[in-house]
């Protein structure tokens, strides 16, 4: 069980921003921006690599969510960026699929 697995099930606190039966987002506690939120899928997929065919309509689900919460968060004039890291290499720090959104400055290109 993940830490995440641990907040959709309420044992972990967390600062919920949007949720319906499928995906869960919430502020980042260790944000990298004035505004980083994950967006997660409540029925755990390790990682993107790991996806599969059958997950193609929570894929598409969680993008949705990412605009419907930038919305929310008042970052759709100002922009932001949705970021999915798969792997150690990338960054993933939690084996449960995840998007950080992030927002509310401006963000360099290449990115790290």
């Amino acid at each position: 069980m993940t830490v995440f697995d641990k907040i959709i099930r309420r044992e972990i606190p967390a600062k919920i921003v949007y949720e319906d039966d499928d995906v869960l987002a919430f502020h980042d506690v260790n944000p990298q921006a004035p505004v980083h939120v994950l967006i997660i899928p409540k029925r755990g997929i390790p990682r993107l690599a790991e996806a599969t065919d059958a997950d193609q309509s929570l894929l598409g689900k969680l993008l949705l969510t990412s605009r419907i919460v930038a919305e929310k968060l008042d970052l759709s004039k100002s922009g932001y960026r949705v970021v999915i890291n798969s792997g150690p290499d990338a960054g993933e720090s939690v084996p449960h699929l995840h998007l950080h959104l992030l927002g509310k400055r401006a963000l360099v290109w290449p990115p790290g």
